[in-house]
């Protein structure tokens, strides 16, 4: 029954997760990107509330950032807001088929991070899968002209590439990260908006949104910031296979690809698929890596 629940919330986050890329892409059209933190963090922070209740650890919250006020101050500004600012502004200056791929490499970057910071060792492998993913980036930043290297964007490309880093890096801060997971998440959000909301003042004012941006920008709240990662620390909390959900989120970037096509009309071009499937690729293997190592620690045990 278990595996059974496991897999529904891991294909629901990943379904989830699919829609967030046009969900940016209609948001943009009513926003700023860091309007667009601001509106979507309250109703992250409000969602996450709401399930930290209803879980019964709300009273945890408060003695959680009294242990560790300064590192929770740390992931605060890393995601959501550095990470979130940087992705949407990323979204703004590129076609959502591209900006969505390249930040999908983000998982290669944090390799090569674990590195550096953690001391992990890079495998045969990791090489691999780090050389096949960053072509796949190439391929899709340069729509197929690899030799050229003419982007039609340099700025969104490098604001894509440089949210992979603030994604891996948040990551890396959370291995030290021993609270409750959603409550570590919520903290991250309470403490940033301060920050965010201060800088959208300064950047100028609010314009009247209509009801359809507050739809759009609650939805991006709820289903990528808020409800869809509890989804998927269910998911990989019942399981007794986590590479087998963990694996669910390969199909998200071409699900995504065909919401951009249908809903918002975006052109998808011929070297966005294929570098996709190179970054994809990377990732499997780095997959197999992880099998490889989880069996071979495990007949030494």
């Amino acid at each position: 029954m278990n595996e059974r629940y496991a897999l529904g919330y891991g294909m629901a986050a990943v379904l989830l997760w699919s829609t967030v890329a046009t969900a940016f892409k209609i948001t943009l059209d009513y926003f700023t990107p860091i309007q667009m933190v601001v509106a979507a963090s309250v109703v992250s922070a409000a969602a996450l509330t709401g399930i930290a209740y209803w879980q019964g650890k709300l009273h945890l919250l408060g003695r959680t950032f009294a242990a560790r006020p300064f590192y929770y101050l740390c992931l605060g500004l890393i995601n959501p807001f550095a990470y979130y600012v940087v992705l949407f502004k990323a979204y703004e200056l590129l076609p959502a088929s591209q900006a969505q791929p390249l930040n999908y490499s983000w998982a290669i970057t944090l390799t090569l991070m674990a590195a550096v910071f953690l001391g992990q060792k890079i495998r045969k492998q990791d090489w691999a899968a780090c050389a096949l993913g960053y072509l796949g980036v190439i391929v899709i930043a340069t729509k197929g002209d690899v030799l050229a290297l003419q982007f039609e964007s340099p700025t969104g490309v490098a604001l894509a590439l440089l949210s992979t880093l603030l994604w891996a890096m948040y990551w890396i801060l959370n291995t030290k990260n021993q609270a409750d997971p959603v409550l570590g998440v919520l903290l991250g959000f309470l403490v940033s908006l301060p920050l965010s909301i201060s800088l959208s003042l300064y950047s100028g004012e609010w314009p009247s949104i209509p009801w359809q941006g507050w739809l759009a920008v609650s939805y991006v709240g709820l289903f990528e910031m808020g409800i869809t990662f509890v989804l998927w620390i269910s998911a990989l909390k019942l399981t007794q296979n986590t590479a087998k959900i963990s694996n669910l989120i390969f199909i998200s970037p071409f699900i995504s690809l065909m919401l951009l096509a249908t809903i918002i009309g975006e052109e998808i071009h011929p070297s966005t698929l294929v570098g996709l499937v190179l970054i994809v690729c990377g990732l499997v293997i780095q997959q197999i890596k992880g099998k490889s190592t989880q069996k071979s620690m495990a007949d030494n045990t």
